[in-house]
């Protein structure tokens, strides 16, 4: 097996298990129609992975971090599910902010951990 394959694995076991808790510990403290442990860590993926691509760092340590553990730590499909079940359940204020706030904030947040390693 080549060595970056085993860097994706560890890296997406760990973004799943932290994607999980980090959900999990949101959702404790708050109780609403708003899917904001998905928006929160969806925003926090983009920042991490502005942050990452900034630095320049080799393929390897970009495999753990942005292909593994970023790329399992956030989640366009359950963005897209909750996105949807605020339709279907007649909230469509709330899935048109929610849709547009996540794209709109996440590409800011990509830009501003980009910019924040850049100007450093």
């Amino acid at each position: 097996m080549r060595m970056e394959y085993l860097l994706i694995a560890i890296g997406g076991s760990l973004g799943s298990l932290s994607r999980f808790f980090v959900s999990k510990s949101i959702a404790g403290k708050y109780s609403g129609a708003y899917p904001l442990g998905t928006f929160t860590i969806n925003l926090a993926g983009a920042f991490l992975l502005g942050v990452i691509t900034a630095f320049h760092v080799t393929h390897s340590i970009y495999a753990f971090i942005a292909i593994g553990f970023l790329g399992s730590f956030t989640t366009f499909s359950t963005f897209i599910f909750e996105g949807f079940n605020l339709f279907q359940s007649g909230e469509k204020k709330n899935a048109i902010l929610y849709l547009m706030a996540s794209m709109g904030l996440g590409i800011a947040s990509y830009i501003c951990g980009y910019c924040l390693i850049s100007v450093l």
